[in-house]
């Protein structure tokens, strides 16, 4: 009874939700996203306090298949203290991500087709986020959009908005 008590507690609620760290909006406008993973990351200590302190950016950063692992490549995360930060500490270093056998070998085949890419389209937290949160990255499977398909995005884009704008008029 308690356990039900305790989670009516809308602190609770909110601790248990997924918090963001990170998102990359122009993923969605540069590519066309087919399919969605969504991963582990193997941070060390102090690259997952400067994560939940002071976020990062996803922009330029991608996803690789190595014969050794699925790695998260091009993110540059500050050192959390960097007065404190070790010699061997480096920003920029390959993070490794953590999939299923399964979900890396769907990855390798999707990797042997001419065309595709690995995007980061978010970072964020699963799980209880003050004790045990992990840090979870969603990257997508995309094909660039070319420069006339980015155009018709925004005049989709602009249709809808001018329809809403008269329906709020009308209504």
């Amino acid at each position: 009874m308690e356990d039900v008590n305790r989670l009516t507690d809308l602190t609770d609620f909110k601790a248990l939700m997924p918090k963001l760290f990170a998102q990359n909006k122009k993923a969605g406008f540069n590519y066309e996203i087919s399919e969605k993973f969504e991963a582990g990351v193997v941070l060390n200590g102090q690259e997952a306090k400067s994560i939940k302190t002071r976020g990062l950016s996803l922009s330029g950063s991608y996803v690789i298949v190595k014969p050794d692992g699925v790695f998260w490549v091009g993110t540059k995360i500050p050192p959390y203290q960097p007065d404190n930060a070790g010699a061997d500490y480096h920003e920029e270093r390959d993070r490794k991500l953590l999939l299923r056998k399964a979900e890396i070998t769907r990855l390798i085949g999707i990797s042997s087709q001419k065309g595709l890419t690995f995007i980061p389209l978010r970072l964020y937290t699963k799980g209880h986020y003050e004790a045990s949160g992990k840090i979870k990255l969603e990257f997508g499977v995309g094909r660039g959009k070319k420069k006339f398909d980015k155009r018709e995005t925004l005049k989709k884009r602009d249709a809808e908005r001018e329809i809403q704008r008269t329906l709020q008029k009308l209504g």
